[in-house]
């Protein structure tokens, strides 16, 4: 997901290797390479869960840094079934066309090229914050899903752009930028998109932007991730799992959840609306307006490496608001493989992108499944990093796939209704209504500021990105109307 301006173009990972199938300049560069947390030197073996991590090179006889074509050959990999490409500075945006091509393990046959999204600064914690500051965090395109493959090549263009976009674009990473104008967009009215250009621009001298430093092929296999069979529970109960010899982090990822599902369960169960009205209003001693909670996945039940996280959990105040996002990893999965695009979604955000945990708070797949994302308790107000700039008090909903041009499952939307009936209704906000959210700077708005937003928003309400896809985003008001409805309004 991106600015409207910069072109549209694919981005989660584990342990990450190269494989010693490269040309011998282009390994020694690999080799080379100082292992990052999460990422295994080329020489190491190959391991289900793990990340192959390969060094894009000048594909023109411009050598220098920031050469604005470069890639990876053709070449043999090991097995991996989603894509990204990381750089250096998270700060730097990649302004071009970023192209893949895959050959499929069980046919041996090669995709067309694929666009990535370049997603650039728009999913990301909170400048500042102690998420944002680590060190570890990288620039990242966003991941695509392209079933389990073996064989890769790939191709980084820039794009030219005037003088005075490039000009404005830089103000904006920067945090200088100010929103002037009339212009709709982004769903947003009275701001001018900094980074779009205008006619005036159009007349400006163009030049390719060069590409940012330090690009790297992120190849994610998503591993096994299956939970031990689940252990039968009580009549219409949640299934469980034995956690006897599970890590601290499993426990506690799973205790979090405690009043919603017993230690271990893989499934949070749904309830009727009575009894989540029942059991919310024994707390606050009125009755709510709440949807009846839907079943959720656990992070157990699709498979979480819960060593791979950080080991804290980090909430907000409330949540006011939810941001709905697509995760452009495109639409070839189904419904069976959502844990696995999942788990390798999570493995980007932590080892490849340097993110503390899975960036969204829930993810749907194009079933209507609702999963559980960052870690934290799914009815608490965890703080994630969907949503550059409003990540508190707030929660983001990814819903599997791409959107920009493909309309979502009528599955999907009603699960993403259910859900903010259910969660928002915890925290007494109406889906119809608007909210103030506080500005964490680095989007539209400058850090502070107090802007005013739909209670169900799309990301695009809070940055000029493309997310959630033109489809998606045209489904809002139907998720709106559907959510107040599961609450009795």
């Amino acid at each position: 997901m991106r600015g409207f301006l910069a072109s549209s173009i694919g981005v989660t990972c584990a342990a990450a290797l190269a494989l010693p199938l490269a040309p011998p300049a282009a390994a020694a560069a690999t080799s080379a390479v100082s292992p990052t947390p999460g990422r295994t030197a080329q020489s190491e073996a190959y391991v289900p869960g793990s990340t192959q991590s390969l060094p894009l090179a000048p594909l023109t006889r411009d050598r220098a840094p920031g050469a604005v074509e470069q890639g990876v050959p053709r070449r043999d990999v090991r097995h991996f079934s989603l894509v990204g490409v990381v750089w250096d500075d998270p700060a730097a945006e990649l302004h071009g066309h970023v192209q893949v091509r895959t050959r499929a393990t069980a046919t041996g046959t090669w995709s067309d090229w694929r666009q990535l999204e370049t997603h650039n600064v728009d999913h990301a914690a909170d400048p500042g914050t102690p998420e944002s500051t680590s060190g570890r965090v990288r620039g990242a395109t966003a991941p695509l899903w392209v079933g389990e493959s073996d064989g890769v090549e790939v191709r980084v263009r820039a794009e030219s752009i005037p003088e005075a976009t490039r000009t404005t674009r830089t103000a904006r990473t920067t945090g200088t930028a100010r929103t002037t104008g009339t212009a709709r967009t982004a769903g947003t009215a009275g701001t001018t998109v900094p980074g779009r250009a205008t006619a005036a621009d159009a007349a400006a001298p163009a030049a390719a932007s060069p590409l940012p430093t330090g690009m790297r092929l992120e190849l994610v296999d998503p591993g096994e991730g299956a939970p031990p069979a689940a252990a039968p529970g009580p009549e219409d109960g949640p299934r469980t799992t034995a956690m006897t010899a599970e890590s601290a982090e499993a426990v506690a990822a799973s205790a979090v959840n405690a009043g919603l599902a017993p230690l271990g369960a893989t499934e949070i169960p749904a309830l009727s609306r009575t009894r989540t009205e029942a059991e919310l209003a024994a707390r606050h001693k009125a009755k709510p307006y709440v949807g009846p909670r839907p079943s959720i996945t656990t992070r157990r039940g699709w498979g979480a490496n819960e060593g791979l996280r950080g080991k804290k959990f980090v909430y907000t105040k409330k949540v006011k608001a939810a941001f709905v996002h697509h995760s452009a990893t495109g639409n070839n999965y189904r419904c069976s493989q959502a844990p696995s695009v999942i788990r390798s979604i999570y493995r980007y955000h932590v080892n490849s992108m340097g993110w503390r945990d899975l960036g969204y708070n829930f993810l749907v797949d194009k079933c209507g499944k609702i999963y559980e994302g960052r870690a934290g308790g799914v009815s608490k107000a965890v703080l994630g990093a969907h949503t550059l700039g409003f990540n508190s008090n707030s929660m983001g909903i990814a819903v599997l796939g791409t959107y920009s041009s493909k309309k979502p499952s009528s599955a999907a939307v009603k699960a993403v209704a259910r859900l903010t009936a259910w969660k928002l209704g915890l925290y007494g906000m109406n889906p119809r209504g608007k909210t103030y959210l506080k500005s964490g700077g680095g989007n539209l708005y400058r850090k502070g500021k107090k802007v005013r937003l739909n209670v169900i928003s799309g990301h695009r309400d809070g940055f000029v990105t493309s997310c959630p896809g033109k489809k998606l985003y045209g489904k809002l008001g139907t998720t709106r109307s559907k959510a107040a409805k599961y609450q009795g309004r």
